[in-house]
């Protein structure tokens, strides 16, 4: 039996967030103003008493999941993991977890992270779209054969559910498409640009400055990245997976079946709200989920 700590991405959000922690737990309060000092801007308002449209910018959606997840899992008593991971974002929360980053370094390369994504974001109108009820490797096929337009898949979160991204016309022709394949919904989805596609292309230059200057440990335990979805321990292969990730697509589904086959039985979600948990049962029904 082995226990796995599993941390959110973008739109695990709420208002509110965190709030239980900074006024019940002096480190987890500690930890939010040495954020707020190290942003420059007070998040934590935008956390807990802002609106949903202050949230959804990727500037302040990155940290203040982030730092949700993190103090969650700097200030539990009993955190002890056996294997870490993260959605997209959430590695790099599962990271500071394992001892690879400090607090410090990881939330200044999140929002590293986060400007350089808002900034490709806005350099050409993009988007992503949730398909479901379709086999993966159908919507594989459908995106690779849109030659004139960059449309791929970038999110694997469970079977008979894939997020596409890429250009406007891309994703609106791939939904149109995958609808008539039989896909049960291909819905565009609220979001800043195409996450996890070619288009990311310029955040991931400027990411990898931001990495190449920061101090990376060796793990305490394995990590189990997005882009190779096996576990990693070396610090220049999650250096570059973690380049890799913003244009490569997050294979969560075979993540998690690889933590299983690595004798995972126990996956345990670290941050705002319980989507993870809800996938990974979609993903291995026998697995024990909690927050």
């Amino acid at each position: 039996m082995k226990t796995a700590y599993i941390f959110p991405g973008q739109g695990a959000q709420f208002v509110g967030m965190g709030k239980d922690l900074y006024d019940t737990n002096e480190i987890a309060k500690g930890l939010f103003e040495k954020a707020n000092d190290i942003l420059g801007f007070r998040i934590t308002d935008l956390m807990f008493s802002g609106t949903d449209e202050d949230l959804k910018q990727t500037r302040v959606t990155q940290p203040a999941i982030f730092l949700h997840s993190v103090v969650k899992a700097l200030t539990s008593s009993d955190f002890k993991p056996d294997m870490v991971a993260g959605h997209s974002l959430g590695e790099f929360s599962a990271l500071v977890a394992a001892q690879v980053l400090s607090f410090e370094d990881g939330l200044k390369l999140v929002y590293a992270r986060a400007m350089a994504m808002q900034s490709a974001c806005e350099m050409e109108p993009s988007t992503m779209a949730a398909v479901l009820g379709l086999a993966d490797e159908k919507v594989e096929e459908i995106c690779a054969s849109i030659q004139t337009e960059v449309v791929v898949p970038a999110n694997y979160n469970c079977p008979g559910q894939l997020v596409i991204s890429g250009s406007i016309a891309g994703v609106n022709n791939a939904c149109d498409l995958l609808k008539a394949a039989g896909a049960k919904r291909a819905l565009v989805l609220q979001v800043g640009g195409a996450f996890h596609s070619p288009l990311m292309e310029p955040a991931s230059i400027q990411l990898e400055a931001a990495i190449h200057n920061t101090t990376f440990n060796t793990p305490i335990c394995p990590i189990y990245q997005n882009v190779p979805a096996q576990a990693v321990t070396d610090i220049n292969q999650i250096k570059s997976n973690l380049v890799a990730q913003l244009t490569a697509p997050v294979k969560w589904t075979q993540s998690v079946l690889a933590m299983v086959t690595d004798g995972a039985t126990d996956f345990v979600e670290c941050g705002p709200g319980n989507v993870l948990q809800g996938l990974v049962k979609k993903i291995h029904k026998e697995a024990n989920t909690r927050s």
